[in-house]
């Protein structure tokens, strides 16, 4: 079989996969036992025809695959991996450019350079931060909290990426109490502690109560950093950037923000009040695979001192080539050496999208998660537990019963339409009660889908609802 021949296959069984999302069933076909029986083999001892093996691939992987790029995959907040961006992708895929040194892969290294600059013009970032394409936002908030540590105990006259942190000065973390935990992680990872950390109180949507960030800053001394969210993984709200990031500055600390998806409300002009203050920060972490739809292994790490970032990423070499004067290395902004060239996608869903683009697919999401809202809460027991000013809705079911009858009814509810397929939710605690939590993340999922998702929703709720209380 001719590289072509090949290559036409796979693209046609993306095809045919890709153009029945929206009418398939949103869960996996068999679950992970039957996938692992599918697939376990003793070690090939001979070669397979690349024919057979794309053909055994395709039908033993289906089976399990979720529909998570359908317009009714509510259950993360992650993208649609739009075909645009899959179609760069294959070619990324097929170019097979290790994009970690801007001299092997000019291409590749460019591409980064000026879509990097577009998302901070998009985004409303200052145009003279620095961006690194991380994997995904967990790694973008371990690339900024890394600069971070760098820079605030360089300004204690300590070296920590020559000395590390044994005899370092103490570093203070302020952190709201709702953070996501991928920032704990990135704490834990630097060797700052996933609970040696000063949380902060927040309020009913998550967000960081200011007179309780006041009252803790007002005790920090020496180096610190402080971190903010743009869009709480329940419910989606935002701190209050404008009051909270100049005290923060005010008493010496760095201010980093995970933006995983909130972030991109700065995108929109009817949401970009919720984030404003936002680019004072020294640093903030995104996705491209949640609003901009890129596939998936794409995050952006953005730091405003763009040698504070160099700093602390750089990978140095004898056999690496060195970056000339304005020239970007892409190594110097993220951990990796040998990855992908993720500017690609993100170049092209940018072009494909433009700015206008973008901000209508953000709004459409957003109005179609309040118009899921207004639904649900028309039901006579069903209880939408947030202010839904962006894509999360946080649901409650059985809010009339005592709260262990409640907690019951909400499981059965989400296991009821995880059978069904109409849609995926998951489950989540919040505020010590068990919900549902909604995403509305994907470029196809209009005022139709929602209308459709709600009405499923409610349908599954009164079939439960029956089930639980025989009435």
């Amino acid at each position: 079989m001719s590289i072509e021949e090949l290559f036409s296959k796979a693209a046609g069984h993306a095809a045919r996969f890709r153009g029945t999302v929206g009418a398939g069933a949103h869960r996996p076909e068999q679950d992970y036992a039957s996938a692992i029986s599918a697939f376990t083999q003793d070690v090939p001892a001979q070669p397979t025809p690349m024919a057979d093996v794309l053909e055994e691939l395709v039908a033993k992987a289906e089976p399990g695959l979720h529909l998570m790029a359908g317009p009714r995959f509510f259950g993360w907040v992650i993208g649609g991996s739009h075909p645009m961006g899959v179609a760069a992708d294959f070619l990324t895929s097929a170019w097979g450019q290790n994009a970690g040194n801007h001299v092997v892969a000019p291409s590749a290294a460019a591409v980064e350079s000026v879509a990097g600059s577009w998302l901070l013009d998009i985004l409303g970032l200052p145009p003279e931060s620095s961006l690194g394409f991380a994997t995904g936002a967990t790694v973008a908030n371990f690339t900024c909290l890394a600069a971070a540590r760098g820079e605030v105990l360089r300004k204690a006259n300590w070296d920590v990426d020559a000395q590390g942190l044994f005899g370092a000065p103490s570093i203070t973390v302020l952190i709201g109490d709702d953070a996501h935990t991928t920032v704990f992680s990135a704490l834990q990872f630097l060797g700052l502690g996933h609970d040696r950390v000063v949380r902060i109180a927040t309020d009913e949507q998550g967000k960081i109560r200011p007179a309780a960030f006041s009252k803790a800053i007002e005790t920090v001394r020496g180096p610190s950093i402080v971190i903010l969210q743009a869009g709480q993984i329940n419910t989606g709200a935002c701190d209050d950037f404008a009051t909270l990031v100049p005290q923060a500055h005010a008493a010496g600390a760095w201010v980093h923000v995970d933006g995983a998806f909130g972030l991109w409300a700065q995108a929109s002009a009817k949401r970009r009040h919720l984030t404003r203050g936002i680019e004072l920060s020294d640093s903030w972490a995104t996705d491209g695979h949640k609003w901009l739809q890129t596939p998936y292994d794409c995050g952006y790490a953005i730091v405003r001192d763009e040698l504070a970032h160099r700093r602390a990423m750089t990978i140095a070499a004898s056999y690496l080539p060195l970056a000339s004067e304005g020239e970007r290395d892409p190594s110097h902004y993220v951990p990796e050496l040998s990855r992908r060239a993720r500017g690609f996608a993100t170049w092209a869903m940018i072009k494909h999208l433009g700015r206008s683009g973008i901000e209508a697919l953000v709004e459409r999401c957003c109005a179609s998660a309040a118009d899921m809202a207004r639904a649900l809460s028309r039901e006579p027991g069903i209880h939408v537990a947030n202010e839904v000013v962006l894509n999360q809705i946080v649901v409650r079911f059985g809010a009339d019963l005592p709260d262990q009858q409640g907690d019951d009814l909400t499981r059965r509810t989400i296991a009821a339409l995880q059978r069904d397929g109409e849609l995926f939710a998951g489950g989540a605690t919040w505020r010590s009660r068990q919900v549902m939590r909604l995403s509305v993340t994907n470029h196809q999922t209009d005022l139709d889908e929602a209308k459709k998702s709600a009405e499923a929703i409610v349908a599954a709720y009164r079939i439960a609802r029956r089930s639980a209380l025989g009435a």
